[in-house]
């Protein structure tokens, strides 16, 4: 369920790419000081856009620098971070152990429990800080199993309980503006979990797994609903963004948010569409 939240680049200005990318590498450079090498793999879009969101709104001091990395030996990449940087490399290493134990949970690949496993280790301090948030997130991800399990496919709660838990990273802080930043991570996770069974629901029909829109998918206005299933949790996700008081970097956050989470959507969209007209 990872991966959704990213930009429209070619929609962005060379500077705000570069102030965006500067984010990301900050990002990976502070997941392989707290967690090494298997820590910057977990790197995602989706924590660079959280991350720029909290240091938007809550603006803290931040350290920018050059430097190389294995990715871009060649070329000095600018990078910036700050006291949230460290908050969403916590929560990246959390949740990409969690993806992990679902890929496990869902085909039984035993390298994802490993590799699940050697998060968990690398996650101990993290968990033992945010142990009241991770307590609320395990409790939403546990409906959201059993609920599969029993084979519910009612869309509002299941994207509900995935919802709960992107409310839950996208609050770091207790202040005025939790209520806020509750509301548009729920719709925003809502919008992520739908997206992701939207992605995969042939591979999941073909394999025999639960997926919410199983029972939808032969319906004529499958797709216009889905569709419009999506927009309105956006929309509510927007609703939310545009009461908070962010300046800095807002049109990159509005690229994403306006256009760059609809990018996997439109691809599996065209994709689906060719698939039945060649058939």
């Amino acid at each position: 369920m990872f991966g959704y939240i990213v930009v429209n680049q070619p929609e962005l200005r060379i500077r705000e790419w570069e102030m965006y990318h500067s984010y990301y590498c900050g990002l990976c450079r502070i997941l392989k000081q707290k967690y090494g090498r298997v820590g910057q793999s977990t790197l995602s879009f989706d924590m660079t856009f959280v991350l720029m969101l909290l240091s938007g709104l809550y603006e803290p001091e931040t350290v920018c620098g050059k430097s190389r990395c294995v990715m871009h030996p060649g070329k000095k990449h600018e990078y910036r971070y700050n006291e949230l940087t460290e908050y969403a490399a916590d929560m990246n290493m959390l949740l990409a152990e969690y993806k992990c134990m679902d890929d496990w949970k869902d085909d039984g690949k035993r390298l994802r429990l490993m590799t699940a496993r050697i998060l968990g280790r690398r996650t101990g301090e993290s968990k033992r800080r945010y142990a009241k948030k991770l307590e609320q997130i395990a409790v939403s991800m546990e409906k959201l199993s059993r609920a599969e399990e029993q084979g519910v496919t009612d869309l509002d709660r299941m994207a509900g309980y995935f919802g709960q838990v992107m409310s839950r990273v996208v609050t770091c802080r207790e202040d005025e503006w939790t209520s806020i930043l509750h509301r548009f991570g729920f719709y925003l996770g809502k919008f992520i979990y739908l997206l992701d069974a939207y992605e995969d629901l042939e591979e999941d029909i073909k394999k025999n797994r639960y997926n919410p829109l199983r029972e939808r998918y032969q319906a004529p206005d499958f797709e216009q609903s889905c569709q419009d299933i999506l927009t309105m949790m956006m929309s509510a996700c927007c609703r939310e963004f545009e009461q908070l008081p962010i300046l800095d970097n807002v049109e990159i956050l509005r690229n994403i948010l306006y256009s760059g989470v609809w990018s996997r959507y439109k691809a599996v969209r065209d994709r689906r569409q060719k698939a039945e007209t060649t058939n």
